[in-house]
């Protein structure tokens, strides 16, 4: 599917899991943000474990925008974007990386913080799959917070549900649709469940995706949300879909964290390290010693995210 060139892709964390306000490593592609007021300390930008992300694409004289994700909880997001002074009013479409509530929980805040009608939202059916939960055992089972069609559609929306490749902006940005389990070590979320006409199944969190960008002359940025999918499988399917190899930038929740994924962080890190990107940017549910893991190995690559971070990759 073709993706149009763009000359430069922004991109804007409205939330993540860290923040640090003493860090002052900016440079040309890394911005953080420094919240202040008539030159006083008075505010901060939220950390949360949740992810939500403000996408600026530029070609020739023309930026436009989108949102893809939207946090943990109902204001976290929305307050950030408040701090940050990002104006979302030239928002023109959201995309939903899947339908956990780390990145459901700040849609209504952020919707009604744009204020238009008729934006199109674009998920993969499954998103809204209910009751969906984290099985501990058989007397113990955590659950996500339902998102429903209803949520999304009384908000004034355009839903658009696709397990394909979907464009977006212009054709600037690609939902990239459900992705193929393909590597032989990304197997899924073991202790992930649904029900369905009352029975229990194993989720494989069909609904995981991300979205791309082609930034001119060199290659793919693609964003992803939590990687259930693999992210490996989700830049593998980013390649095959574009038809294009480079890839620039990946980035967003890599899904290594805890004792269920830590066993993969080798392998996942040797296999970023095949696929060469000039930038490795893990977020969210990455977890701690992935990230440190990756820095280590790729040093040159990674950039270190947070709450409140610009990035901006020029052609």
């Amino acid at each position: 599917m073709k993706i149009n060139e763009v000359d430069k892709v922004e991109i804007v964390t409205l939330q993540d899991n860290y923040i640090d306000m003493t860090d002052l490593s900016g440079n040309p592609i890394v911005s953080r943000a420094v919240p202040l007021e008539d030159l006083e300390i008075r505010k901060s930008v939220l950390s949360e474990h949740g992810f939500s992300t403000l996408i600026r694409t530029t070609a020739g004289e023309v930026t436009r925008e989108m949102i893809f994700d939207f946090g943990f909880s109902e204001h976290g997001a929305a307050y950030n974007a408040r701090v940050l002074g990002a104006d979302l009013g030239r928002v023109e479409a959201f995309a939903l990386s899947h339908g956990h509530s780390d990145h459901t929980g700040g849609f209504s805040a952020l919707v009604d913080l744009v204020g238009k009608k008729g934006i199109e939202f674009v998920v993969h059916p499954k998103v809204f799959v209910s009751p969906r939960y984290l099985k501990y055992g058989e007397d113990l089972r955590i659950f996500f917070p339902r998102f429903s069609r209803e949520t999304v559609q009384a908000s004034g929306v355009k839903l658009v549900e696709t397990r394909e490749p979907y464009p977006l902006l212009g054709g600037r940005v690609l939902f990239l649709g459900e992705i193929p389990r393909r590597t032989d070590f990304e197997t899924g979320f073991p202790i992930a469940h649904f029900e369905e006409d009352g029975e229990e199944q194993w989720d494989p969190i069909e609904d995981d995706t991300a979205v791309v960008m082609n930034l001119r002359g060199k290659g793919l940025v693609i964003l992803s949300g939590c990687a259930h999918a693999g992210i490996i499988n989700t830049v593998c399917q980013a390649r095959d879909v574009t038809g294009i190899d480079q890839v620039h930038a990946v980035m967003g929740g890599f899904h290594l964290g805890g004792p269920l994924f830590e066993p993969i962080i080798q392998r996942t890190t040797q296999e970023l390290k095949k696929l060469d990107p000039q930038y490795v940017i893990p977020t969210h549910c990455t977890g701690r010693r992935a990230i440190m893991h990756i820095e280590q190995e790729m040093p040159d690559q990674f950039i270190l995210n947070m709450s409140g971070t610009t990035l901006t990759f020029t052609a």
